[in-house]
């Protein structure tokens, strides 16, 4: 769905590929929509951040700044493509276990090393943020955000905590990997993975459909 919404034209395509990523991510893949939202809209506002420049032009005729030509429409197709190129990833990220999918990787012919930094750092990062989450819920607890001064130093005892704790769990990891005769490389157990022929041919026939479709409905249009 990310590379139709890239490849294929703004409007319909786009369009077509942000409303089956939503029907996906809603319907059979039953994503709430609360939580839907609260992972899209930092991935939307970057998206409108970036298509807001294209509204404007810098030096011309018309002054320093003026009003772009066609700059609305080009900064609505942007806005198209990249919303539906971030549902897009999304449905990815809500239906794939990143634990499963990183091991596979090498098979794929990544180097192993890389695949072993972004698994620590994927694992570390959910720590980091649930030893954060901790952090905060017992600094509310002492009342510790009350005032705006008492905010403030929370905020920077939270962030100090963080890093030790975070300089303490590596060392700690590196130290365990160390005894177990660490030699570069972490062998996870990956349990194999059934393809699914049903599965393959529905998703491969959503995705011609929708290419087949957007090129019906250009086709009046141009």
């Amino acid at each position: 769905l990310t590379l139709l919404a890239v490849s294929l034209p703004p409007w319909p395509g786009a369009a077509l590929v942000l409303v089956t990523a939503l029907a996906v991510l809603l319907g059979p893949a039953r994503v709430p929509g609360r939580r839907l939202w609260r992972a899209y809209r930092v991935p939307l506002a970057f998206c409108v951040t970036g298509a807001l420049p294209l509204l404007v032009q810098v030096g011309g005729p018309d002054g320093f700044l003026s009003p772009a030509p066609h700059g609305p429409q080009r900064a609505a197709e942007l806005l198209l493509r990249t919303s539906a190129a971030s549902l897009g990833v999304l449905l990815f990220a809500f239906t794939t276990p990143m634990s499963d999918l990183l091991p596979r990787l090498v098979r794929a012919g990544v180097p192993a090393p890389l695949v072993d930094v972004a698994l620590v750092t994927y694992r570390m990062s959910f720590l980091l943020l649930d030893s954060v989450r901790r952090v905060r819920d017992a600094q509310a607890a002492r009342l510790g955000h009350t005032t705006r001064a008492a905010t403030w130093r929370s905020l920077g005892g939270l962030g100090a905590t963080a890093f030790v704790r975070s300089f303490d769990r590596a060392a700690r990891l590196q130290a365990g990997l160390a005894g177990r005769g660490y030699d570069g490389t972490l062998r996870v157990l990956v349990p194999e993975a059934r393809i699914s022929v049903r599965f393959t041919a529905a998703s491969l026939t959503l995705l011609a459909a929708l290419a087949a479709l957007t090129l019906v409905l250009e086709r009046p249009l141009s």
